[in-house]
């Protein structure tokens, strides 16, 4: 396997990881939690999926023949405040994810070093593709800390549980 071959493989791998943090996040929250919002200065979670959702779109469509910011795209409507059900927010998040999928699974070692645009500027895709890795993973962090938050106590963890580490290590060793 070359070492492209190995990238892309690493990648995409960490973005399913992504993927299912969030989802397993989603299944402990109900319609109120998904937008509970701390305070006016943070999002909550039915806005990330939404920024997310949009994010997806449009970087992802077209993603090595356009500009990743598209002429379509109404990044600021991704932050107002919608009743939308949590099955329509989990169906803005499967969208998101299929179009991002679907278009990465596609990419092959050759186009990692193609340049690409966002808001007019060059991007290597290899540059684009770990933009996108941290900006998913910042933002399902905050999916995963605000789960934590509103959930307190009945909160089931997404890892390995505090104080289990040796337990969690040993059962690995066993396998």
């Amino acid at each position: 396997m070359t070492t492209e071959e190995l990238y892309l493989s690493s990648v995409i791998k960490r973005f399913q990881e992504y993927k299912v943090l969030g989802e397993k996040t989603f299944l402990q929250l109900d319609y109120n939690e998904m937008h509970f919002q701390p305070n006016e200065a943070s999002n909550s979670i039915a806005l990330i999926i939404q920024h997310l959702h949009g994010n997806m779109l449009s970087r992802w469509t077209n993603f090595l023949t356009e500009d990743g910011e598209k002429s379509w795209r109404k990044r600021d409507e991704e932050f107002e405040k919608n009743p939308l059900s949590k099955d329509q927010l989990i169906q803005l998040w499967d969208e998101g994810w299929k179009v991002f999928l679907d278009t990465f699974s596609s990419l092959t070692c050759e186009n990692l070093s193609h340049t690409i645009y966002i808001r007019s500027q060059p991007l290597h895709v290899i540059d684009a593709i770990n933009r996108q890795l941290a900006h998913y993973g910042y933002h399902v962090g905050q999916i995963v800390f605000l789960g934590k938050w509103i959930k307190d106590q009945e909160w089931h963890t997404l890892s390995i549980s505090k104080g289990k580490s040796l337990a969690f290590n040993e059962q690995l060793t066993k396998k």
